[in-house]
């Protein structure tokens, strides 16, 4: 799985040099902007609502009152731990929710530039086909439902964890493996569809490739810091490490 995740981590870096080499830039900045504004504001609301989630539950339980009773410096420590990691696992959580919404929203721009990276790499003229790519957005947003759903009953699962001292404070590592991967399998479809792979296929491959989709997933949220750039490098690096194995 190393030498998968490096492979797709150097896709990155293969992915500017390709943009800039075929002016693709334009493809890049006004989805980026509108992905930008709506990050933005999606987790500044995600961040205060995490806030209230937290302080909901806590008085549930009663842990404030129970800690000032017992006033035992360890307890509360353990408490703080683990409502920090309840809180990363729910901006996760959050964070999760909308990338599926940007994936779906996004997914014709996605599989055009899919598309256009292949044919570039394959030396064809790439010419528009409205067919094929309404193919291959119906199926991405059906493997993102897909992908949705279980993240969902995952993330249910490492809230619950993420309660227990101790062993819930590695929650948040993995819970963002697990966005990695998922991630990483949605912009892998679009080559895979190309490649006539089945969805179960596709499902198949990634299971066995799971440092391609990892590694592309780890890429897209380092890249976050330059937001505007991170759905688009996603896809053309996901294009360029299909073809890197393809080729092997």
């Amino acid at each position: 799985m190393l030498k998968e995740i490096v492979i797709a981590v150097q896709s990155w870096g293969e992915a500017h040099r390709f943009i800039k080499e075929h002016r693709l830039f334009r493809w890049i900045i006004i989805p980026g902007i509108i992905y930008s504004l709506l990050f933005i504001a999606g987790m500044i609301f995600f961040w205060q609502s995490s806030d209230n989630v937290i302080t909901w539950v806590s008085g549930k339980l009663g842990v404030e009152s129970w800690l000032q009773k017992e006033r035992s410096e360890w307890l509360s420590f353990f408490f703080v731990m683990t409502g920090m990691m309840m809180r990363l696992i729910l901006v996760l959580f959050y964070f999760s929710l909308f990338k599926y919404f940007i994936l779906i929203i996004g997914s014709p721009v996605f599989a055009y530039l899919s598309e256009k990276t292949e044919a570039i790499l394959e030396g064809k003229e790439h010419s528009f086909n409205w067919s094929e790519l309404k193919k291959d957005c119906t199926r991405n947003i059906g493997l993102s439902l897909r992908s949705c759903g279980w993240q969902i009953v995952y993330l249910i699962a490492l809230v619950l964890l993420s309660l227990i001292p101790l062993a819930g404070w590695i929650t948040p590592l993995i819970a963002l493996l697990m966005e990695c991967y998922y991630f990483g399998f949605s912009m892998l479809d679009y080559s895979l569809a190309r490649s006539k792979f089945s969805k179960s296929q596709s499902i198949a491959f990634v299971g066995r490739h799971k440092g391609l989709a990892i590694g592309n997933g780890v890429l897209f949220y380092l890249t976050h810091i330059v937001i505007i750039f991170a759905p688009a490098y996603a896809v053309i690096a996901a294009t360029l490490t299909i073809q890197k194995v393809k080729s092997n």
